[in-house]
């Protein structure tokens, strides 16, 4: 069962990243008029490309059954761990959009769920 959660966990995170991050690309006025305005279009656009990026790779694992790998873990909680400090680091500061503290508490259960869904061992 813990794969089958880690599955649906994993694609969900592929899919929140690969929309969320393709958003200001595609239509950078309502990404702005959601997560309020922005000064450097091109840094919205690298960090929206790389969150893409994310998506696709954590989607490729997915379909590939590769939800255990190290790897793909590895990426999986070191990018919702930077997308939550800094959503955190400068939302808490009034720099940022409240929004992005939302995305924050959402990252931060993405990292629970790998947790819950690890795979324990269990001795006879």
């Amino acid at each position: 069962m813990p794969d089958q959660w880690r599955w649906r966990l994993l694609a969900f995170q592929s899919g929140y990243y690969g929309v969320t991050g393709i958003w200001p690309i595609l239509h950078l006025p309502s990404f702005e008029a959601v997560t309020g305005p922005k000064i450097d279009d091109w840094l919205v656009h690298m960090v929206g490309l790389l969150a893409a990026v994310i998506g696709v790779v954590l989607g490729s694992a997915t379909v590939r059954h590769r939800v255990r790998s190290p790897e793909v873990v590895l990426l999986a909680s070191t990018s919702a761990a930077a997308f939550a400090a800094i959503d955190l680091w400068y939302g808490l500061r009034g720099h940022i959009s409240p929004v992005y503290l939302a995305d924050a508490g959402l990252q931060i259960c993405l990292i629970a769920g790998l947790v819950v869904t690890r795979k324990t061992t269990t001795r006879s």
